[in-house]
C-alpha cells in the first residue's frame, strides 16, 4: 500500500511541476500566416501572455490592421485553451465569429470570460453572444470585407460574440 501511495504521489507531484512550468512558459498557439494550414499552426495553446490593458476600449478600429488575434478560453478541466482567430469591428465594437462545435466556442458559451491577445497587448474581457440577425449580418459583412478570402456564412449558421467593454 505504501508503494502505491508513493507512486501516485510522485505522479501528482510530477503533473503539478509540469503545469507550473507550462503556466510560466505559456505555450501560446504558434504565430502563423492565415494561409498556413500545417498541423503545427492548427494546434491550440494554453496560456497567452503579454502587456495587460485594463482601461476600457471605446473604439476597436485599431484591430482592422491586425490580421489575427489570440483568444484564451477556460476548459471544464481548469486548463486554458487558446487559439488564433480572426476578428472584425462593427460600429466601433470588436466581434469574433465561428461555428458551434469548436472547443473555444463551446468554452465561451459555458464561461464568457476570455483573454484576448492583440499584438503584444492582453485584454481580459467577457463576451456576449449576439442574437439579433441584423447585427449578426453587419458583423459578418464587416468580417468579409476585412478577410476577402473568407466565405461569409449565413446568419443562422454563424455564432457571433461581442467583446464587452472592460
Amino acid at each position: 500500500m505504501r508503494k502505491l501511495v508513493k507512486i501516485v504521489g510522485s505522479i501528482v507531484i510530477g503533473l503539478l511541476a509540469v503545469l507550473l512550468l507550462m503556466s510560466v512558459t505559456g505555450f501560446e498557439p504558434k504565430d502563423c500566416p492565415p494561409t498556413d494550414r500545417s498541423l503545427s499552426c492548427k494546434l491550440p495553446g494554453l496560456w497567452i501572455k503579454g502587456e495587460p490593458v485594463t482601461t476600457p476600449v471605446t473604439d476597436w478600429s485599431f484591430t482592422d490592421k491586425i490580421p489575427q488575434i489570440k483568444i484564451q478560453t477556460q476548459t471544464p478541466f481548469l486548463l486554458p485553451h487558446s487559439v488564433i482567430i480572426w476578428c472584425a469591428v462593427y460600429n466601433g465594437n470588436l466581434y469574433v465569429t465561428s461555428y458551434r462545435g469548436r472547443q473555444w466556442v463551446e468554452n465561451i458559451i459555458r464561461d464568457p470570460h476570455v483573454r484576448l491577445k492583440i499584438a503584444d497587448q492582453v485584454f481580459d474581457r467577457t463576451l456576449s453572444i449576439v442574437d439579433d440577425p441584423v447585427q449578426k449580418a453587419g458583423v459578418l459583412q464587416a468580417k468579409g470585407r476585412k478577410y476577402p478570402q473568407w466565405k461569409v456564412p449565413s446568419v443562422s449558421a454563424a455564432t457571433v460574440f461581442r467583446v464587452n467593454p472592460a
